[in-house]
């Protein structure tokens, strides 16, 4: 049975960051085997929701675990495109004393502990989000000059690499063109991550399709070790960082629905709430089905059946 974890509490271990969803430990070296890749995190993925960069009060039972479980298919299909964070050192093994692992086994993961490049990498197949409002505003999108005349949710002539900002939680990320990025973290490194993003997206797109999904767009994030060597880290081609449409309901010129937290989007612009914090509690049918939304992207991607 899935678990549920709004904030995870794991005595002993230094908590570096909690993000929106993720909660993040330093790992002191005596609780990792000898032949761990240097220093090493624990990542958990909690069943928290944010909805327009607000945490939400209510957690979504299990999303964590489904989320983790998507992360590591993807990581383990990409191995061969690009090096991942992922270590493989057992999870049980570097709980404090007292914690259930059973809470943890399937929504944590030790990873190697890297520098983050300070840029979030976004793949775009697909013409929507603010990429569909800076067209409309500009013909551009990260200062790449797209066709004139493309519709709502149209497929783009080929993929394109479209970074932003890294904001802090309540804040906005933004859309920046590459020049931009160049100057933020040096032109050979911007390459990489460019040319890494684009190879994931490509082949990850290539496998939603197959099964009746389409991939319109993704954001990946990357780090580097100590030797300048590049990795993708934190989550990969999940629900909450990528957007996926069923094949069968896509329709040029309006917003295809999506595997991921639409039907909490759509119920909170219902409300007289200005989306900023706190956020308001969700209706318990707004929450299944969310869940549900979660484990058929499970299911359809990975092949894991969620109870």
């Amino acid at each position: 049975m899935p678990t549920t974890l709004l904030e995870s509490d794991l005595p002993g271990l230094s908590l570096i960051h909690r993000g929106k969803v993720r909660d993040v430990f330093d790992l002191p070296r005596e609780r990792l085997p000898a032949d761990a890749p240097g220093d090493c995190l624990l990542m958990v993925a909690t069943d928290r929701l944010s909805a327009f960069d607000v945490v939400l009060p209510d957690p979504i039972p299990g999303k964590g675990e489904m989320l983790c479980q998507i992360s590591n298919f993807w990581f383990a299909r990409t191995a061969q495109l690009m090096p991942n964070h992922l270590t493989g050192i057992d999870v049980a093994s570097v709980l404090p004393d007292g914690v259930d692992p059973a809470l943890y086994a399937r929504r944590a993961v030790v990873t190697r502990k890297l520098k983050p490049v300070p840029v979030e990498a976004i793949a775009r197949g697909y013409l929507i989000g603010s990429g569909w409002k800076d067209y409309q505003r500009t013909g551009h999108v990260s200062g790449i000059r797209l066709p004139d005349g493309l519709r709502q949710a149209e497929q783009l002539p080929e993929p394109i690499f479209t970074p932003s900002t890294k904001a802090a939680v309540g804040d906005h990320d933004e859309n920046i063109d590459f020049d931009t990025m160049v100057r933020k973290i040096g032109a050979e490194l911007a390459e990489k991550v460019r040319d890494a993003t684009l190879r994931i997206y490509r082949f990850a797109a290539e496998f939603a399709a197959e099964r009746g999904i389409l991939l319109a767009d993704t954001k990946f994030e990357f780090g580097t070790d100590a030797d300048g060597r590049l990795y993708v880290m934190d989550e990969m081609l999940t629900p909450d960082s990528s957007r996926y449409w069923p094949a069968d309901q896509y329709q040029v010129g309006s917003s295809p629905p999506s595997y991921d937290k639409q039907f909490v989007r759509d119920y909170l612009e219902m409300l007289d709430w200005g989306k900023t914090a706190p956020g308001p509690s969700l209706p318990a049918e707004v929450i299944e089905r969310t869940r549900a939304k979660y484990a058929e992207a499970l299911q359809r991607l990975a092949g894991i059946v969620v109870d």
